[in-house]
Formats: C-alpha cells, structure tokens, sequence
C-alpha cells in the first residue's frame, strides 16, 4: 500500500530585520525600474517568502516571481513557502540581471532592482535611491556597476 502523499506546509516566519524595499513615485510598469529591494542574504526561499509576506498592499498581491540567478546561492526553489501558501518562482538560465520581477493579481509586472546583500549602507542607499529616481534610464545592472565605483558618500548628492 503507498504511503499518501505529503505536502510540506507553509512556513510560518520568525521576526526578521524590517523589509528593505523602496519604490519609485511612477505607476508601475512606466519605468525602467519599479524600485529596489535590499535583501539580507543569499538565501532565495527565506528572502522572497519575507518579500511576498510583506509585500506592499496597494501594488497587488504577488502571483509569481522571476529571478536573476547569479543574485541567489543554489538551490533555487521553484515553491517558495511564505505565510499565505506557495509562489511560484522561476529564472532564465542566463539572466544576470540583477531584477526581482513580481508579477501581481493585479496584472502588473513590478521590478526591483536587487541591491546585494553585502554592500555597504552608503552602496545600497545610493543604488535603492537612483532606482527609485524619476527618470533613471540605467538597467539594474549598470546601475549597480556604476554605484559601485563611486565611493562611500551622500546617496542624494550623487543622485538629485
């Protein structure tokens, strides 16, 4: 006789550091960029289960989400457990990106840049600011690229 099948249930998260999530003054979808997410490791599941757990109400509730995977450590979950069911995440095998793009029950694609985890305040201030600036015309990457050779000073002097 087989063994019914178990389903793991949703997580239910501990208290972690406050989400580090900026978003832009555009309607999403009108810009290059939506807003930036400063994620506190390179833990994929345990990162975007907090993102979706607290995402911002007025832009929708998250139906699924694609990834640049040199952002992540390996494995990359396709099921990410967060406190209301499962989300569907998926990636392009060679998309270095460097976006988190969430796709909404509002029909909405939103994209964040994603700041890595270990840079500097002064770094991820100065890239979560120019992502979220109206009119920025870099791609998530060449902004991080940029933010990165500048040294640590005042994001709103480099960025105003």
């Amino acid at each position: 006789m087989k063994a019914p099948h178990r389903t793991q249930q949703p997580s239910s998260r501990t208290v972690r550091a406050p989400l580090r999530l900026q978003w832009g003054d555009v309607e999403p979808g009108r810009a290059l960029l939506d807003g930036a997410w400063w994620p506190h490791s390179r833990d994929m599941a345990t990162e975007l289960g907090d993102l979706f757990d607290h995402f911002p109400p007025h832009l929708g509730r998250p139906r699924r989400v694609l990834v640049s995977p040199p952002d992540w450590d390996a494995p990359r979950e396709r099921r990410i457990p967060t406190a209301g069911g499962y989300l569907k995440a998926g990636s392009f095998p060679h998309d270095d990106t460097h976006l988190v793009v969430v796709l909404t029950s509002r029909e909405q694609r939103v994209r964040f840049l994603v700041v890595p985890p270990d840079f500097s305040e002064y770094h991820a201030a100065e890239a979560m600011l120019a992502a979220c600036t109206r009119g920025n015309t870099h791609t998530a990457a060449e902004l991080l690229a940029e933010v990165i050779d500048q040294p640590d000073d005042d994001p709103s002097l480099v960025w105003s």
